[in-house]
């Protein structure tokens, strides 16, 4: 039986929000260090990311971001079902990554991918991506971009 609190559980699932039962195993791999279990879990969704990789994405969302009237994005995600496409959270990802696009240089998604992310720049735009594969469970792709600036 774990010895793991339910604060310490809720607490690391307000941070990633990733599963309870994830958190529960992450925290008792850990032997209830919170560090450790997020360094596990952030282990876990690159796994998870990389098993994922070759699955159709057949839903998805369209998400667009408005910064300043001066610039427009229109960001295509893709996802395997609607039932993680009308997420709230998968669309709070869709528009963190719009608002990235907003703020970056690239034309291209491999571009987009290898940048830091700017709201956590220790990680990159693919870090973040396998993060959300891991917390949703489903292959995510950004599949195009636009952006317009006047």
């Amino acid at each position: 039986m774990s010895n793991v609190s339910k604060e310490a559980i809720q607490e690391l699932r307000i941070k990633t929000g990733v599963s309870v039962m994830a958190v529960k195993k992450a925290l008792d791999k850990a032997d209830g260090d919170m560090a450790k279990a997020e360094v596990f879990l952030k282990e876990e969704s690159l796994l998870i990311a990389s098993k994922k990789a070759d699955r159709e994405t057949r839903a998805g969302i369209i998400q667009s971001y408005v910064h300043a009237g001066r610039i427009g994005v229109i960001v295509k995600l893709k996802c395997e079902t609607d039932f993680v496409a009308k997420n709230p959270e998968f669309q709070n990802f869709s528009k963190d990554i719009a608002m990235q696009v907003a703020a970056s240089e690239s034309t291209r998604t491999e571009e987009l991918l290898k940048e830091p992310y700017i709201k956590n720049t220790s990680l990159t735009i693919s870090d973040y991506l396998k993060e959300a594969i891991g917390k949703f469970g489903e292959n995510i792709e950004i599949s195009d971009f636009k952006k317009l600036e006047l």
